[in-house]
């Protein structure tokens, strides 16, 4: 038996202006879980927007308080990062993926969805007629709205059937025609908790470097594929990076999700110094400045979307970096509550019909984390995702992320120990409901 009527649903998409509850954003269908929520006082179970669920950490916090006493708030900060910032940035990263970035090559930004709409514009500019984005999806749709902004055209692709030795010929037939500027993932992935192999990362360094395509690599979910014993600085295994295969990279390292600190909007990109020291004259001619790729990405691109970031909350994030360095905070163990969550309400969904839609990496099943997937039957992800809403649970369509399978995302961050059973009781409804079908 539903929770909500269908005439309800419908109430709340036309009360908050949500035309198409079958492919609506993250923010839509928050929206009108909200609404239901708020109209009848019976809780959502949430799986719609992938918001940390636990503490900011609390040395970041301290940091920021020290660093305001200070009196840091009174001065414009630096458009290329505060000192220690870019500092504790290169020896995270010497520490945890064992990749040499000098420190002038990691920039602040607000978040990393600051620092992917600076990189879109400074790849798609640094050549004449290499000017699209590829993406390899399933993928963060917000990537792709910001393509729109920017007039910017992408290719994409779903990464489903072409695991391993198969991205290969895939990836090629995509960058042969030399137009694409930049290559774009997440690993861990958002939406699928998939995690390429080094055998692919390997294939995507070879083939960026021969057809001269900068990869956009979002490190959002840094050392949370829980499978691995990650998370020990300056020990193996160190995180698995393209950018042990190529000189065209970009990393973006965020501090929402290892350090619960979304709301402080602090992330990192960083940039190979070869890359970095790159002199480009379409970027000359466009800028007129030297054309060097680093520098008109801070001062003529980055500036110009930020004005620089918080000058306290970099002290914030610098702080966390070097404790993690130090071994004084244990990123990885404060996070793992994600794998036990999706751990739960996986064996819930499954024991209802429900199965895992990415499932597998190239040699192993895919792990525990943030994010999972979720397929019933041969429902498309639009009709599961209105289906589910049904019976209090949000979600997002897996179509708006770019993939082609059938199902939605799950988010564990909202889940708590009190909804468990919520959800196995509104699942079990759900089963029943629709294998009568």
């Amino acid at each position: 038996m539903r929770i909500f009527s269908k005439e309800l649903v419908e109430e709340a998409c036309q009360k908050q202006h949500v035309t198409d509850l079958s492919h609506a954003t993250i923010g839509e269908v928050l929206l009108v879980a909200q609404y239901l929520e708020n109209k009848t006082g019976i809780p959502f179970v949430r799986m719609d927007q992938g918001s940390p669920g636990l503490p900011a950490n609390k040395y970041g916090i301290e940091a920021e308080k020290a660093a305001l006493d200070r009196g840091v708030g009174s001065q414009y900060p630096a458009a290329a990062g505060v000192k220690e910032l870019k500092e504790a940035a290169h020896e995270f990263i010497k520490a945890f993926i064992n990749v040499d970035i000098s420190a002038r090559s990691c920039i602040p930004t607000t978040g990393s969805v600051a620092g992917s709409f600076g990189s879109f514009i400074a790849c798609t500019q640094r050549i004449p007629g290499k000017d699209k984005v590829l993406f390899i999806d399933p993928g963060f749709p917000i990537q792709k709205s910001q393509l729109r902004i920017l007039g910017i055209q992408w290719k994409e692709f779903d990464i489903y059937p072409y695991r391993g030795e198969k991205l290969h010929a895939k990836l090629e037939e995509e960058l042969k025609n030399g137009d694409i500027a930049a290559i774009v993932y997440s690993n861990p992935n958002n939406p699928a908790w998939i995690c390429l192999e080094e055998s692919e990362l390997n294939i995507i360094g070879e083939l960026a470097t021969k057809y001269d395509a900068i990869v956009m690599e979002d490190l959002a979910y840094f050392c949370m594929d829980y499978r691995k014993d990650l998370g020990h600085p300056y020990r193996p295994p160190y995180v698995p990076t393209v950018a042990h295969y190529t000189d065209n990279y970009i990393l973006m390292l965020s501090s929402s999700k290892i350090f619960s600190y979304a709301g402080q909007r602090m992330a990192l990109v960083c940039i190979n110094d070869k890359l970095f020291d790159k002199q480009y004259p379409a970027l000359a001619e466009r800028y007129h400045d030297a054309g060097v790729f680093g520098s008109t990405f801070i001062a003529e691109i980055l500036y110009m979307i930020t004005s620089g970031c918080t000058a306290s909350t970099q002290y914030g994030y610098a702080e966390m970096l070097k404790l993690s360095c130090e071994g004084k905070i244990n990123f990885v163990e404060d996070t793992r509550e994600y794998e036990r969550r999706a751990n739960k309400m996986k064996k819930i969904f499954c024991n209802n019909g429900f199965n895992v839609v990415y499932d597998y990496d190239v040699t192993a099943p895919v792990g525990d984390g943030f994010f999972f997937t979720l397929g019933y039957g041969d429902m498309t992800g639009e009709e599961l995702l209105i289906e589910l809403m049904y019976y209090g649970v949000s979600s997002i369509s897996l179509s708006t992320t770019g993939s082609n399978q059938r199902g939605v995302r799950a988010c564990t961050s909202r889940m708590s120990d009190e909804l468990y059973p919520v959800l196995q009781e509104r699942m079990k409804m759900f089963h029943e409901d629709h294998s009568k079908r």
